[in-house]
């Protein structure tokens, strides 16, 4: 039999340069087969103050080389995931570009968070480099911020992002691609002072093997097999070099006064020369700092974490909840975290997953919507942590502002609104939180919600009185049958129940019973 192909495209929005990889996926296997690849330089970051927001000119640039990456995609017939970072995660003007880009391109674009970042470049790695059962610490310096992660066989023991990158340092202290004693000093000095909380955190951690990956460090790496005297490398995937080869090859970018000394460097990318200073600055920092003797490169990183991330939450197979591992083991981290009601909500969450199996033929959401329901469900009531008087918004900021690795920080926007929607009003165009979300987002939140209201109601004295139940949907109601534990009396939970059932029946347009 011939393998059905299954064509992916992953877009990195990066601060400097977008990348698109077209794959063929092997879902059998877990594997993909790179087609196609191309990069643009794009400088998404640039010519704002800090990166607080995007140019118009920026904006377009970006624009139209999406439009030419979403060609190459469809003419593979291959879906598109895009993922931007610090460039679009730090402007307060994201908004704008995202819709600007689904209008003209017809991309939807997911913003991930600095430590999700570095745990999607993780994945990428570990697609390259045979290193799963090794301690690593992996350095990636993007345009504008670089990602600090330990891992081992694809655990996380410590990540961190951080606002240094290549492009953001070069317009604060190089603008002028001129090389100056002051300015080397002082971009020194904020590269120090940045790191300092990741000096803290990785002196105390061993780590086996450093690896780095991303444009400052696969050019510097390349200009360093240049030098050598042998012939310089096709291929830089698992190449290795020393701190002494990094000082010296820092030590000549920085000596050479302006981009066009920098231009006779042998092997230094023509597209990069105005911005490599700031990064070979920050790799040597990090180098000391972190008393580094040896680097090793990988070739892949964000894109292919992309795909890979991709592949899994597609074809992945789960065990008795919705989540795969990594996102359900960081929404369980920030349930702890906050000392939720373990049997409550976990029993909570049993009920709305029950209400969303029985209720397909209404919603026909998929495996992605019944994630959200449960995180949101497990998640609902965190915000008792902080008061119980409107604990239900305390929920939404929680979730919202936490470090949830596996989850982008669009999800994140969704989850919150499903979790503040467990009780009082109903969702509202005029709250904020809700007003982020899309129109087909917005809807989603509302039948989610409607859900979890239930299911919530459903164990009003928090005894799981309500062990299990059955739906049947009709042409004008939802009949749902409840098997609850013997001997226990049932009043508050069908009281809770038919209370909070409102918003299921607006949405749905289903009068909704229950019965015993």
């Amino acid at each position: 039999m011939i393998r059905q192909r299954k064509p992916l495209a992953a877009i990195d929005l990066g601060t400097n340069s977008f990348h698109l990889l077209v794959v063929d996926v092997d879902p059998t296997k877990g594997r993909f087969k790179i087609i196609d690849r191309k990069k643009e330089l794009v400088r998404l970051g640039s010519g704002s103050s800090d990166m607080k927001y995007l140019t118009q000119q920026a904006m377009s640039r970006g624009i139209e080389a999406l439009k030419r990456f979403k060609r190459i995609a469809d003419a593979s017939r291959a879906p598109v995931r895009a993922v931007a970072t610090s460039a679009v995660r730090e402007a307060l003007n994201q908004d704008v570009f995202i819709k600007r880009v689904k209008a003209e391109t017809g991309i939807t674009v997911e913003i991930v968070s600095g430590v999700e970042e570095a745990r999607l470049i993780y994945l990428g790695v570990l697609q390259a480099l045979p290193v799963y059962d090794k301690q690593i610490l992996l350095i990636d310096i993007g345009g504008g911020s670089t990602e600090f992660l330990v891992g081992r066989e694809r655990k996380i023991l410590y990540d961190n992002s951080l606002k240094i990158g290549a492009m953001r340092l070069s317009e604060r202290f190089f603008e002028s691609s001129k090389t100056t004693t002051p300015a080397v000093k002082k971009c020194k000095e904020l590269i120090l002072g940045m790191m300092n909380p990741i000096l803290r955190a990785i002196k105390e951690t061993e780590y086996e093997i450093a690896i780095g990956t991303s444009g400052t460090i696969l050019n510097i790496a390349h200009m360093i097999s240049c030098g050598r005297k042998e012939e310089p490398l096709a291929r830089l995937n698992n190449f290795t070099f020393t701190r002494d080869e990094l000082f010296d090859i820092t030590d000549r970018i920085v000596k050479a006064k302006d981009a066009r000394d920098r231009l006779k460097i042998p092997g230094i990318d023509p597209k990069r020369v105005d911005i490599i200073v700031a990064g070979a600055l920050i790799l040597e920092q990090v180098f000391k700092e972190l008393k580094i003797r040896e680097m090793t490169v990988s070739e892949f990183a964000l894109r292919e974490g992309i795909v890979f991330d991709t592949i899994e939450k597609k074809h992945r197979k789960t065990h008795g909840h919705a989540l795969n591992d990594i996102r359900y083991g960081s929404v369980l981290h920030l349930a702890e975290n906050f000392g939720y009601e373990r049997e409550h909500s976990h029993h909570v969450a049993h009920l709305s997953l029950r209400i969303f199996d029985e209720t397909k033929r209404l919603h026909r959401l998929g495996d992605t919507e019944r994630e959200y329901l449960e995180a949101a469900a497990i998640l609902h009531e965190i915000g008792l942590s902080i008061s119980h008087s409107q604990h239900h918004l305390h929920s939404y900021y929680l979730v919202r502002n936490a470090e949830m690795l596996g989850f982008t920080e669009n999800e994140k926007e969704i989850i919150a609104n499903i979790a503040r929607y467990h009780r009082k009003s109903h969702p509202k165009d005029k709250h904020s939180g809700f007003q982020n979300l899309s129109a087909e987002e917005r809807a989603l939140v509302a039948q989610l919600a409607s859900m979890l209201r239930i299911a919530d109601g459903l164990d009003r004295t928090h005894a799981s009185v309500i062990a299990d139940l059955k739906g049947k949907v009709r042409k004008k109601s939802l009949q749902i049958r409840l098997k609850k534990k013997k001997g226990s009396p049932t009043d508050l939970e069908l009281w809770g129940a038919n209370r909070k059932k409102e918003l299921f029946e607006n949405t749905f347009k289903r009068e909704v019973k229950f019965s015993i």
